[in-house]
């Protein structure tokens, strides 16, 4: 009778008979396409995102955390623990791999010189799933399950309709290519693939690692038309007004430790006052800030199917961007994407509805980023700060911020030391290069870690490098090298190049290392 009651108190607990709870932690790690760095609520923003915000009032919230200013490079990065240059992944994928037998910092695929967090896990004895946006291999020998994932399902590479496949899009389940149902939304089928794979996962007696890689909110902005309209309306105050009320709720969040300026607008930016179009500026960033809603409630899930199946506590939640705002305008792009037929009829449909084709624009990609300057793809702050949510109850008995510095390439590190999981210098009879982050574990610990002795980006010929409070920054557009006083100056608006001229030297030599 006592074991009988036993086994049901588990199973109501979510934890079937004879199954172990895990020795080391399960790891969830979830990255959002596009999301600016004050998007979410607990980084200032008006979206609703109450789950995400649960999770940082538990944890660990970054606020100088840092990504590879794109898509294809972070994701690079977060899954080798290294430099984008160094993982194969400097600029873009590439659709076709012309020679296999000579490596570059850009070839566009994953370098057999690095070991994905996935492969090293799964030698480890963890389960490894992924469901979501794959981008760093166009080709089979690179696809998710070639490179160390159990399970896949998901968008191989670039932007798609949240409705349908693209021409040129490969969706994959595992390594077959995945038919949509009548009804599907890709948000949703990402979120429902993850949840699945926790299931499948009841039972192993193995630790899981799941990595959660949402398309969302990268354009075309495509909503479910009841998620767009709880947001109607609540955008024509204008991208100005908005960016002051984002900046203030920074400041009363805490965080910064100080009281940054808001960077001014760029010139080719309109007032609001000018704008005639009001309510389809405001339609965009409602179906921008639906999607990122959409996005959250499945966050939600994720953490309620953790709960219910007795593996909170044991999970570490990871959650960040792969870049800044994107403020790209398609034009061509979408006749490209689209074809002539289906571009001629997104020209009638709304933003939101299945066949529209359309993004929000730097207007309103520059209220994503407040209070910093540029966007994704460059390295100024727009480009490369991310929110960065750390959930981890086992280790983080006290939720807290934390000022100090890390980048994208940490996390891997970061989930070896915690899985008691080795980096080797071999792998699968390749040499493999040593590992370039350092864990974030004594932060989590509430530590003060041994920063790395500095910091660097290079992407499409936008360049920086941090080392302590200073950072120095290239634009492909200025051309000019910029130096700015982090600690007083988030916001990069007060260039000291000229008058601290041997910092910029000294910053400029260890950028060319």
């Amino acid at each position: 009778m006592k074991r009988l009651i036993f086994s049901v108190l588990m199973l109501g607990m979510g934890v079937a008979w004879g199954q172990k709870t895990p020795s080391r932690p399960n790891f969830v790690i979830i990255m959002a396409d596009d999301l600016g760095f004050s998007d979410i609520g607990c980084y200032g923003a008006e979206i609703k995102t109450p789950n995400l915000d649960k999770l940082a009032s538990k944890g660990v919230k970054f606020t100088q955390f840092y990504n590879a200013a794109r898509c294809c490079p972070s994701r690079a990065s977060l899954l080798t623990g290294m430099y984008p240059h160094q993982a194969g992944m400097g600029t873009m994928v590439v659709t076709k791999v012309k020679d296999r037998s000579k490596e570059t910092p850009t070839q566009g695929w994953l370098s057999k010189q690095t070991v994905t967090m996935a492969e090293l896990l799964k030698s480890a004895g963890y389960q490894t799933y992924m469901s979501g946006k794959w981008h760093v291999g166009e080709e089979r020998p690179d696809w998710p399950l070639q490179r160390g994932f159990d399970r896949y399902f998901g968008l191989i590479s670039r932007a798609t309709s949240y409705y349908e496949v693209l021409p040129g899009r490969i969706l994959l389940e595992d390594n077959e290519p995945y038919k949509i149902p009548e009804k599907f939304y890709l948000t949703d089928a990402i979120l429902d693939k993850a949840i699945g794979y926790i299931d499948q996962n009841q039972g192993s007696n193995q630790p899981f690692f799941l990595y959660v890689a949402y398309t969302a909110p990268h354009w075309p902005l495509h909503a479910p038309e009841e998620d767009i309209a709880q947001y109607r309306g609540s955008y024509l105050k204008g991208w100005d007004a908005l960016r002051a009320e984002r900046l203030k709720k920074q400041y009363q969040l805490g965080v910064f430790p100080k009281k940054y300026a808001l960077s001014p607008k760029e010139a080719d930016l309109p007032d609001w006052s000018s704008v005639s179009n009001k309510d389809q500026w405001d339609l965009k960033m409602a179906a921008y800030a639906a999607m990122v809603s959409r996005m959250d409630a499945g966050i939600g899930k994720i953490m309620d199917k953790l709960k219910a199946t007795g593996q909170w506590d044991n999970t570490v939640i990871v959650f960040l961007s792969d870049n800044g705002a994107c403020a790209e305008v398609l034009n061509d792009r979408a006749q490209h994407d689209l074809g002539e037929k289906a571009y001629a009829e997104s020209l009638t449909k709304k933003a939101g509805e299945k066949g529209s084709y359309t993004t929000y624009s730097k207007e309103w990609a520059a209220l994503g980023n407040t209070p910093f300057r540029m966007y994704k793809q460059f390295t100024h702050e727009g480009g490369i700060a991310t929110p960065m949510i750390v959930h981890y109850p086992a280790l983080v008995k006290k939720p807290f911020q934390t000022q100090q510095v890390g980048h994208i390439m940490d996390i891997m590190p970061t989930c070896l030391e915690l899985a008691k999981a080795t980096y080797p210098s071999q792998y699968q009879q390749n040499s493999i290069k040593p590992l370039e982050g350092k864990s974030l574990v004594p932060i989590l610990e509430g530590k003060t870690r041994t920063p790395h002795p500095y910091l660097a980006w290079e992407h499409f010929d936008c360049r920086a490098v941090r080392q302590g409070k200073w950072k120095l920054v290239w634009s492909k557009d200025t051309k000019k090298w910029e130096l700015y006083d982090m600690e007083n100056d988030r916001s990069e608006l007060y260039d000291l190049a000229t008058s601290h001229p041997a910092k910029v030297q000294e910053l400029k030599v260890l950028y060319s290392e």
